[in-house]
This record gives structure tokens, C-alpha cells and sequence, in this order.
């Protein structure tokens, strides 16, 4: 990756034997690999058996989970919060492991869509919850920094699975928790 980012370098007119240029091959590699470090990440690994036994069966809610990832199309980073609610069928899960979940999934390539997906679909496979609701927000630097270049947008993506989706209840009551 470290002659990659060279090529890129030079092939953008600068000069590699510049003082402040003579390392950043390698550490943009290496800023790579751990901006992408979700690709060498599991599930499994991730949750490591912190399920526990619970007879919880009110909504559990982790909001303003902070998250940095990369824009597939333009690889520019794109940077937000989650927020993650489930109703526990049977099993809690550990608290961090819910925002190490967002984390493993923010940093691959992403767009934001998939990611609020997969967030979801991971959590309701995980914990077998009643269901789980996920509302990302974030600002998105291929869109502040290029192209049409607008400062003060916000995307908002939902997955809204189970219960989230079929009663107006619980979605009302996790839109609520999270304002």
C-alpha cells in the first residue's frame, strides 16, 4: 500500500523527496489500514459471549455512539452517531459491545445506508431481540468538500426491524429517547 500512496504523490505533481512528504506514504498506509480495520474484524470475535441472561423486555437504548467512516464512492470520510435500540427477547448484550458493532461495520468502505442496515440486522441476529431500531446521522465530507460542496447537510438513515417496525408504540417511544 506504502508504493500506492507514493504513486498517488507523485501523480498529483508533488515531490517525495520534500521534508514533509518523505514518510507520508507510509503513514497514509498505515492511517488506512486502521481506518479499514473493520474488514479484520468479526461478529463473533466482536461480541466475544457477552450475552447475558435478562428478563428485560423494555427497550435498551445506546445513543450518540460516535462514528467515523469512509465513503465507498469517493473514499472521503463521512462522520456521525448512532443510535441503537433493541427489546430483549431473553438476552441483554454488553453495553460496549453494541458500539463496538457501529464500529467494526463504519470502518470499511461504507455508505451510510448499508451501514444503518447492517448495524440492525447484526444486533437482531445477536441478541434474537423483539427488535431493534437504528437512526444514523452524518456529515458527509464528499459532499462538503467536493461536488456540490454543502456545509450544513445532515444525512439521516433509519433500519427499523420487529417490533420497531410493526408498533407505532415502540417507534415513537425510541424517536423520542433519541431527540
Amino acid at each position: 500500500m506504502k508504493e500506492h500512496y507514493a504513486h498517488i504523490i507523485e501523480a498529483i505533481g508533488e515531490d517525495l523527496e520534500r521534508p514533509g512528504l518523505k514518510d507520508t506514504p507510509l503513514r497514509a498506509a498505515k492511517a488506512m489500514q486502521y481506518l479499514t480495520r473493520g474488514y479484520h474484524q468479526t461478529v463473533e470475535e466482536i461480541v466475544n459471549d457477552a450475552l447475558f441472561p435478562s428478563d428485560c423486555s423494555e427497550m435498551v437504548l445506546v445513543k450518540d455512539i460516535e462514528l467515523y467512516s469512509m465513503c465507498e464512492h469517493h473514499m472521503l470520510p463521512f462522520i456521525g452517531k448512532a443510535h441503537v435500540a433493541y427489546i430483549p427477547d431473553g438476552k441483554v448484550l454488553g453495553l460496549s459491545k453494541v458500539a463496538r458493532i457501529v464500529d467494526m461495520f463504519a470502518r470499511r468502505l461504507q455508505i451510510q445506508e448499508q451501514l444503518t442496515v447492517q448495524v440492525a440486522e447484526t444486533i437482531q441476529q445477536v441478541t434474537g431481540a423483539a427488535g431493534v431500531g437504528v437512526i444514523i446521522e452524518a456529515k458527509h465530507m464528499c459532499m462538503m468538500m467536493r461536488g456540490v460542496e454543502k456545509q450544513n447537510s445532515v444525512m439521516k438513515t433509519s433500519a427499523m426491524l420487529g417490533s420497531f417496525r410493526s408498533q407505532q408504540a415502540t417507534r415513537t417511544e425510541f424517536l423520542s429517547l433519541i431527540r
